[in-house]
C-alpha cells in the first residue's frame, strides 16, 4: 500500500469521522433540548430565542409530575401492559415458531405464507377492528383491552423459526430414541440453545410496548388506566399546557426505556439486527 492510498483512506475516514458526529449531535440536540427544557423556568421555555443553558435551574416541574399527577399509577399501568405485551408475544411466537420449524401437520405451507405476508399490512390498519372487538368484549379501559391488541408480531415468529432451523436434527433424534415428548424437545433444546434470542426478542419487545402510544391512547379514556406514555399528554392544569412540566413527564417517562438500552445495549442491538435481517 503506497503512502499516497494511505493518505486518501485517512482523508475518507476522517470525512466519515465528522459526518458520523454531525448527524449524531443533530440526533442528539432534541433530546438534550427536551431535557434543558424541562429544568427552566416555564417564562424561559416560552421565550422567542434559543438558550442552551437555563439561567436558571429548577426541578419544580418533575416535583410537581411526581406529585401532582398520576404519574406513579401510569408507571404501574406501563409495567403491567408491558410485561404482559412481552411474555405473552415472546412465549406464543416461540411456540408458532417452533411448530412451523419442526412439526408436520396440515396447513403448515399456508400458515407460513400467511404469517410472511402479515408484513403488507400495517398495523393501523386493524386499529378499527381492534377497538371493535375490544368494545363488544368490554375490555376498554382495562389491562386486558390494552394488551391483546398488541400480540401481533410476526417478525418474532419468523426470528424463532429460522433459529429452530439451525438447530442440528442430531438433538431432535437423540430426543425421539429417548421418547422425549415435544415439550421436552422443546424447553430442554431448543429454548437453551437459543437464550440469547430469546432474551434479545423480550428486551426490544418490552421497549416496544412502553413506548406504543397509538393503541393505548384510543383503548382507555380513563385517566387512573392510562400508561406513562398516554397519562403525559394530561399533565395541565386549568391555565393551560406548561411547555415544561409536559416535558418533565416526558423525560420521566422515557428513562426507564433509556436505563433497559444501556443496560441491555448489545442485546437490543443483536434483536434490531435480526429483525432488519429478516425484514430485508
Amino acid at each position: 500500500m503506497t503512502p499516497n492510498t494511505i493518505k486518501r483512506i485517512n482523508w475518507a475516514g476522517g470525512i466519515v469521522t465528522v459526518l458520523t458526529v454531525v448527524i449524531a449531535v443533530i440526533w442528539a440536540f432534541p433530546l438534550y433540548w427536551g431535557i434543558i427544557s424541562s429544568l427552566k423556568p416555564e417564562n424561559e421555555v416560552v421565550r422567542p430565542y434559543i438558550e442552551l443553558w437555563p439561567d436558571t435551574l429548577t426541578f419544580e416541574h418533575y416535583w410537581f409530575a411526581l406529585t401532582e399527577t398520576q404519574i406513579g399509577t401510569w408507571y404501574i399501568n406501563s409495567i403491567v401492559t408491558s410485561l404482559g405485551v412481552t411474555v405473552l408475544t415472546v412465549s406464543t411466537s416461540m411456540f408458532a415458531g417452533y411448530a412451523l420449524s419442526q412439526l408436520r401437520f396440515p396447513g403448515r405451507t399456508v400458515l407460513w405464507w400467511l404469517i410472511l405476508a402479515s408484513f403488507m399490512v400495517p398495523t393501523q390498519v386493524l386499529i378499527i377492528n381492534h377497538f371493535v372487538l375490544m368494545a363488544n368484549m368490554s375490555l376498554l379501559n382495562s389491562w386486558a383491552g390494552i394488551i391483546l391488541p398488541q400480540l401481533i408480531h410476526p417478525v418474532i415468529i419468523i426470528v424463532y423459526k429460522q433459529f429452530f432451523d439451525q438447530v442440528p436434527k442430531d438433538y431432535r433424534e437423540a430426543a425421539a430414541m429417548d421418547n422425549a415428548s415435544e415439550w421436552n424437545v422443546l424447553f430442554k433444546i431448543y429454548i437453551p440453545m437459543n437464550w440469547g434470542v430469546t432474551t434479545a426478542l423480550s428486551i426490544v419487545t418490552f421497549i416496544w410496548a412502553w413506548n406504543a402510544f397509538l393503541w393505548p391512547f384510543l383503548a382507555v379514556t380513563r385517566t387512573e388506566m392510562m400508561t406513562i406514555t398516554v397519562g403525559i399528554t394530561q399533565v395541565f392544569d386549568a391555565f393551560g399546557v406548561y411547555y415544561a412540566r409536559q416535558l418533565s413527564a416526558a423525560v420521566l417517562a422515557g428513562v426507564p426505556v433509556a436505563l433497559a438500552y444501556l443496560l441491555f445495549q448489545r442485546r437490543v442491538t443483536q434483536a434490531i439486527t435480526l429483525s432488519a435481517g429478516i425484514k430485508g
